[in-house]
């Protein structure tokens, strides 16, 4: 049993929304327990989308962030590499300096924050920069001497209800997580304050299809409600 009062988690978000539609359950659950989270944005910046807008832009976002930071009383956060250069771009940059980035070179760095828990994108995920992030943060975490570079005890994948859409195998759920009513009612108002990015039902993004995914993912471990993640590391 994890007790999460006396966790320092480090959410690695490829994009702003990424870090609560895979986890925003667990943040709330250790925000109210007493523990520590810290959210590193990768990128953001202007996109072209579907939504009756048709596009959101950086700016946009990044205020969007600020109001969802304020809503879950985060620790701390940075976005990493902001702008369109980098913005679904993140597989044309060298995966080295993804690594770096995640490793040291940035103000929410693993070993900066010294996470006692990581959590990481979907390695399969059919999304470009998801999958990028993924590839660089299992090198960041690879195993190694503690006195050399921080080692967290817990290091996981998580979900986003598209990512199977990939053609590829998904990471094992082997990993889950129960939630209560509160976590996932905070983590549903945290993201329509993500108001460029939600979506109404039937969409990935919509309440429905998340309350669905909580229930499901809750059945499979006994509980009302769960976030399920890929472990990749549990340090006993």
């Amino acid at each position: 049993m994890i007790n999460w009062a006396k966790q320092r988690l480090l959410v690695v978000a490829p994009h702003p929304d990424d870090e609560l539609l895979g986890c925003g359950g667990l943040i709330n659950l250790v925000k109210r327990s007493g523990g520590q989270v810290f959210v590193l944005f990768v990128t953001v910046g202007d996109t072209r989308d579907y939504s009756q807008a048709g596009h959101s832009t950086g700016s946009e976002r990044e205020r969007e962030i600020a109001d969802v930071v304020k809503h879950f009383d985060l620790d701390g956060y940075h976005v990493a590499l902001p702008g369109s250069d980098y913005h679904l771009r993140l597989d044309h940059l060298p995966r080295q300096r993804l690594i770096d980035l995640l490793e040291r070179d940035s103000p929410l760095s693993i070993s900066e924050v010294r996470p006692s828990v990581v959590l990481l994108p979907e390695i399969s995920s059919y999304n470009q920069d998801h999958k990028s992030v993924a590839h660089a943060g299992i090198t960041a975490l690879r195993p190694g001497p503690r006195g050399d570079r921080h080692q967290p005890s817990v290091v996981l994948t998580y979900e986003e209800v598209a990512d199977g859409w990939s053609g590829e195998s998904i990471s094992p759920r082997n990993f889950h997580v129960g939630i209560e009513q509160v976590d996932l009612d905070q983590k549903i108002e945290g993201l329509r304050l993500y108001t460029s990015q939600w979506r109404t039902h039937p969409h990935t993004r919509s309440e429905e299809a998340l309350r669905a995914l909580a229930a499901v993912r809750g059945v499979q471990c006994g509980h009302e409600l769960a976030e399920a993640f890929s472990c990749l590391r549990f340090t006993a």
